[in-house]
């Protein structure tokens, strides 16, 4: 079962913070207007996501709200692999962003990046070879 996040203004001025999560990624963000640096536990985003199609993951979220080089970022990530990593960070940075401008949400719902993304990997079953695959069966 999913857990519920928390969503507040942080106590600084001009600072706004949320949570999002993928598989089991979790990911805190906290946003301020600036001038476009994000920054992943303590590392620059280009060195933190080495695949590009993880850096173009996150960036969606500025795309679709054309706010990309307005806001800085500030992300804690941790569990999970690279995609579940990037796909929290977009949606602890969707969340983030309605909470900046509530105007935003429109286009970040219509995106699918303020939806949880509930799949995860499915737990091995007894008497089984995998989550799916069944030992083969021998009629004779």
């Amino acid at each position: 079962m999913a857990t519920a996040t928390t969503e507040v203004k942080t106590a600084k001025a001009n600072e706004w913070y949320a949570t999002g999560s993928r598989k089991t990624a979790q990911a805190r963000v906290w946003i301020r207007p600036g001038t476009g640096v994000i920054e992943v536990n303590g590392r620059p985003l280009e060195e933190y996501f080495d695949r590009p199609t993880a850096k173009l993951i996150i960036e969606q979220a500025f795309e679709v709200t054309e706010m990309r080089g307005r806001i800085d970022a500030e992300v804690t990530v941790k569990g999970g692999g690279g995609s579940g990593q990037a796909g929290a960070v977009r949606h602890g940075l969707s969340r983030a962003l309605t909470l900046y401008d509530s105007a935003l949400r429109g286009p970040l719902k219509k995106a699918g990046f303020m939806t949880r993304d509930a799949r995860k990997k499915e737990r091995k079953k007894y008497g089984q070879k995998g989550a799916r695959k069944r030992f083969q069966f021998s009629k004779r």
